[in-house]
């Protein structure tokens, strides 16, 4: 069943490649790339190697029936791909196995692949922004930009692309703009922005709003105390009815919320730092530490697993489009290799795949045929 669902939604991609000098078909390349990403390839050379160690249960499956291609070819093949086709049919078949509960939250957020520059201009290194469903560990999307201070274009273009009827959808202050609020509240949305001083009337007026808060004892905090540090938050919420009046280009504005962070590294003084929120969702105190904390687990639940079990930011691939489709690559592989129900960290997982063709199978199965609540 997963190779009828991997032809469904990425048999539709167009192949840039010269009809008349093509040996190898795109779905063939593009599926044992997939399986060898997914099982911890790096390069070019560890897909065709992978692709060897395999042969036979990709030809009992319909694949390299033609043989395997070369490194160069699968290269320029994958390289080739057209990225803006490729999102769409990723975004697709994220629609068809992730299904969003009610209030679910939807952080966005950046990261930079930090050697994807053409040799010689760092300044070409590419920034992706990821859609990442929180409770569920899951890329539901993603857009390149060519520089982290094109966010703010990059992300009405991929909440276009998404599902967000009746879920929360996170930004930092980067994407805290009225136009963005607006869409997300027309596709049925709420917003919650972190807010800083970039909107200098707003900012005021929250921080005035909360004075009362700021003055009080930081009452029912939660302490935490760990690898040498002590670190507490906690968290307010008003309702925003006091300010609507003076920012009625804000889009059904409900909530203000502020988080009080605490934090002591051994032999350092004390930070105290306040954070300020804004939502169009009507937000208790614990929805709201929830959602702030959610999105602030993008870190480690998807920037640092990729840059640390997938080791994206050790990654030299650049020529044409490949870095961006590598990326894309990496998001499917994590996603399956999640949705996989074995115990495990996402490298072992992937020496499993490597290793063993019945477990790639299962990975699949669980990435392309599950639905994920």
């Amino acid at each position: 069943m997963y190779i009828e669902a991997f032809t469904s939604h990425f048999g539709a991609l167009t192949d840039a490649r010269q009809s008349a000098k093509v040996t190898y078909p795109l779905e063939d390349i593009l599926f044992i790339t997939l399986c060898a990403v997914t099982a911890g390839a790096q390069g070019w050379s560890d897909i065709r190697d992978y692709a060897e160690g395999h042969q036979e249960w990709f030809e009992r499956h319909g694949f390299l029936r033609d043989g395997i291609p070369v490194d160069d070819t699968i290269a320029r093949t994958i390289s080739r791909i057209d990225p803006e086709q490729f999102r769409l049919c990723f975004v697709s078949w994220m629609q068809d196995v992730h299904e969003a509960t009610q209030g679910q939250v939807i952080a966005i957020d950046g990261k930079t692949l930090r050697r994807s520059y053409q040799r010689g201009d760092k300044h070409s290194t590419i920034h992706m922004v990821n859609a990442f469903s929180c409770a569920n560990k899951l890329v539901l999307g993603q857009v390149k930009t060519a520089a982290k201070s094109n966010e703010i274009t990059a992300i009405p273009e991929l909440i276009e692309l998404l599902d967000i009827d009746g879920t929360l959808v996170s930004i930092d202050a980067m994407g805290c703009q009225t136009d963005i609020a607006q869409q997300i509240v027309d596709k049925g949305g709420d917003y919650l922005f972190t807010l800083k001083s970039n909107h200098k009337k707003l900012y005021s007026a929250v921080v005035a709003a909360f004075a009362k808060e700021r003055e009080e004892p930081l009452g029912d905090i939660r302490i935490e105390n760990k690898h040498g540090r002590v670190e507490a938050r906690i968290f307010h919420v008003l309702s925003a009815d006091r300010i609507n009046e003076d920012f009625p280009q804000w889009p059904g504005l409900k909530t203000l919320g502020m988080s009080v962070s605490y934090r002591q590294l051994k032999g350092k003084p004390a930070e105290l730092t306040y954070r300020y929120h804004i939502s169009s969702a009507e937000l208790s105190e614990r929805e709201m530490a929830d959602a702030v904390r959610a999105h602030w687990s993008v870190e480690n639940s998807l920037h640092w697993v990729l840059d640390v079990s997938l080791r994206e930011d050790d990654c030299q691939i650049h020529q044409n489009h490949g870095a961006e489709n590598w990326s894309m690559l990496r998001h499917m592989a994590l996603n399956m290799l999640r949705a996989e129900s074995s115990k495990g960290s996402i490298p072992a997982k992937q020496k499993r795949a490597w290793m063993k063709a019945e477990y790639l199978e299962a990975v699949l199965s669980a990435g392309f045929s599950e639905m994920v609540n």
